[in-house]
């Protein structure tokens, strides 16, 4: 009789990491929160009373009202709305859409470079490794912000003023993945260097198996756990990272507001009784963030043999 491969689902359900995700409460925790902020700003539109980044829609007759529960609160504006009549729950929600989306994506093409990178300096070695590296030296040695801003000021500065707002979007995610791939690259390369003086890999190379195809399939999958870790501590980077350069006006533009937005724009009315329009992007960015790291801490816990 042929035995049944147990399907995916079974095996991720018998799987350590199931387990240990079970028996962590605050990963739980996180994982919820997270996707419940994802699944908000992913149906916003079914959501919120109005579309923010509808001029159209916006009254100005109905800026500045207070959140619900003060005595001038108005439905359906439960967070109130800012100066020029935007609902601070619908702007939440969709700036934390492109928050999220910015933040994956920054991660994603600086994990696609660092991976090829680390690996091809890893098994190669040589004056490959050296110029790879250096480089990486080079972007280290500068101020993570001061690239992206110098990027994104590049950027803005040589594009037409009609492509300015529509590119705002790929210029961010560009500018904070040039100066993230090196952390990965460097993992990868010291998992790599290793993995390459093993047997198997020298197995490998006596039969003669493409250096691709060794990288890719022999070498990749021992150097994936630290990536994973990397990759969501610094989800959470990104987050931040696009919200700083946002708060710094370099960021996306003010009609299509991201959370770093929405709390530049309310920081200039924090002194004068506004505080709502700055307080809640805040306390969303904070709850985004708090929740990527909590899941971040817990899987490194979980992939550490030595915590087993």
């Amino acid at each position: 009789m042929i035995p049944v491969k147990p399907s995916r689902l079974k095996r991720l359900r018998d799987s350590d990491l199931w387990y240990s995700f079970r028996a962590h409460p605050s990963a739980i925790f996180a994982a919820v929160l997270l996707a419940l902020i994802a699944l908000s700003a992913l149906f916003a539109p079914l959501i919120t009373p109005q579309n923010p980044y509808d001029l159209a829609a916006l009254e100005l007759w109905n800026s500045e009202i207070p959140p619900i529960w003060n005595a001038d609160g108005q439905w359906p504006y439960l967070l109130g709305t800012d100066t020029q009549g935007r609902d601070i729950l619908s702007a939440i929600l969709y700036g934390s859409r492109i928050s999220l989306i910015i933040g994956f994506a920054s991660v994603l093409l600086a994990l696609s470079v660092g991976l090829t990178l680390g690996l091809i300096a890893g098994y190669v070695g040589g004056w490959v490794d050296n110029v790879i590296m250096r480089i990486g030296d080079v972007l280290l040695s500068m101020p993570f912000i001061l690239i992206a801003i110098l990027i994104t000021a590049m950027a803005t500065a040589s594009l037409p003023s009609g492509l300015k707002d529509v590119l705002a979007a790929p210029i961010l995610i560009f500018a904070i993945a040039v100066p993230s791939w090196v952390q990965y690259a460097r993992t990868v390369r010291a998992s790599a260097m290793v993995e390459a003086k093993k047997e198997y890999v020298q197995a490998a190379r006596l039969i003669r198996v493409k250096a691709w195809r060794i990288m890719l399939h022999h070498i990749l999958p021992n150097c994936l756990t630290p990536i994973m870790v990397a990759a969501t501590l610094n989800f959470g980077l990104a987050i931040l990272s696009e919200a700083t350069l946002s708060f710094l006006g370099v960021g996306m533009p003010p009609d299509q507001p991201s959370l770093g937005t929405l709390i530049r724009i309310g920081n200039q009315y924090l002194f004068s009784g506004l505080w709502w329009i700055v307080v809640f992007p805040s306390i969303q960015l904070c709850l985004i963030v708090l929740s990527v790291n909590m899941i971040g801490d817990w899987l490194r816990d979980a992939l550490n043999p030595k915590l087993r």
